[in-house]
């Protein structure tokens, strides 16, 4: 497998206003464990292998169970989600396949019962920010299997290498 081109490289400004999206997310207090859910699970809809690979890795490496990582795609049929979860990834999945059916109204409706209005824009901009990063790495062939979470000095969650 050989990537079709290093968009970091060629556009290294886009990779930096990527990395500013992601620095806002990060610091937006939805946490860690939230954070990696959302973006396994944008990364399982859109078949961005790269992304499956670091986040997968980041959360094994933030704590989160094997389990709930393999279950992920049907966390629907399983008991191993929070409500506050589940709303995330029903908030997720509708965002990053907005173009089929919008953002149903119980969807939000439920995402509101369990985030404040300044989280769920939070939550929006981290799903905005996955699908980003899945469209540059699915369009340029970006080859998994190299990533390895490194933690960041202030909170200890890993953090993505440099290109």
């Amino acid at each position: 497998m050989k990537a079709r081109l290093s968009y970091g490289k060629v556009a290294p400004g886009v990779r930096e206003a990527m990395l500013g999206l992601e620095k806002y997310v990060e610091s937006s207090g939805l946490g860690p464990g939230l954070l990696n859910l959302i973006k396994i699970r944008a990364s399982q809809i859109n078949r961005c292998a790269w992304c499956l690979d670091m986040h997968t890795k980041d959360a094994r490496a933030a704590g989160e169970t094997e389990q709930r990582i393999y279950a992920l795609s049907a966390w629907r049929e399983t008991p191993f989600y929070t409500p506050k979860e589940r709303a995330a990834l029903a908030w997720t999945e509708a965002v990053t396949l907005v173009a089929a059916s919008g953002v149903p109204e119980d969807v939000f409706e439920e995402a509101r019962k369990h985030f404040a209005e300044k989280e769920l824009v939070d939550l929006t901009m981290a799903v905005i920010a996955i699908n980003g990063w899945n469209r540059f790495n699915v369009a340029f062939g970006t080859v998994p299997g190299d990533y390895r979470p490194t933690p960041s000095p202030r909170t200890g969650v890993p953090k993505a290498k440099a290109d």
